[in-house]
């Protein structure tokens, strides 16, 4: 065999090594857990990944910068949306800032900073009255509309909703992330700090992509 035939399969060979380690890389019931009801989703053209967070969680706020520079780095095939986790009435509330932000169409310039806020400068945006000043000096927002859409049937409704998505997905911990609505991961399972989810998550798409393709052209 000559010395290129010998290169070439040598290529070949480490690179179906490759291939298989980063298959064996995560694994089902070790790096992530597979739903035992699927949860629909709301474009099956689309990987959708939801990430499940409370602006109560210090470990999301730690997360975050993490998850926004991942985030822009999805392509159009990826949904990327954020549901707040609801464990206690605290955490409603939180989730009903979080909607609030939503409605008022100032979340994503607020999302950040209300983590700052909570988890920087320690105010308690629990106190209405608070986060009602909050919402003014950050983006400007009226406070009878900020109570208007705060207390709103909409934002209520959406809370409501999130409690269901929580059960649905198996949440007990924050931040966690769902990928198709068939896949959770958290922290612990992804092996290390937050941020190890992002590879796990990623692999994931990229497996629901490969199928998705597979569907299509049979």
């Amino acid at each position: 065999m000559g010395s290129f035939m010998k290169l070439l399969f040598g290529m070949v060979a480490a690179l179906l090594a490759c291939v298989c380690q980063a298959q064996a890389a995560f694994q089902e019931g070790v790096h992530y857990e597979r739903l035992p009801v699927p949860v629909d989703t709301a474009d099956a053209s689309r990987v959708e990944v939801v990430e499940v967070f409370s602006y109560a969680c210090v470990h999301c706020y730690t997360f975050e910068p993490h998850i926004e520079a991942w985030r822009a780095k999805l392509d159009d095939g990826v949904a990327f949306r954020r549901v707040p986790a609801v464990f206690s009435r605290q955490w409603a509330e939180f989730a009903r800032i979080f909607y609030a932000a939503e409605q008022l169409g100032v979340s994503e310039q607020l999302h950040g900073s209300i983590f700052e806020a909570v988890h920087e400068r320690g105010e308690n945006l629990l106190d209405r009255s608070v986060s009602t000043r909050f919402f003014a000096k950050a983006a400007g927002v009226d406070g009878k509309d900020y109570e208007a859409a705060l207390t709103s049937f909409s934002v209520e409704g959406q809370v409501q909703r999130a409690v269901a998505a929580g059960k649905a997905y198996g949440i007990t911990a924050t931040p966690s992330m769902v990928v198709n609505g068939k896949f959770r991961i958290d922290s612990r399972m992804a092996g290390g700090p937050p941020p190890a989810m992002l590879e796990v998550a990623s692999f994931l798409i990229d497996a629901e992509r490969t199928l998705t393709k597979g569907e299509v052209d049979r």
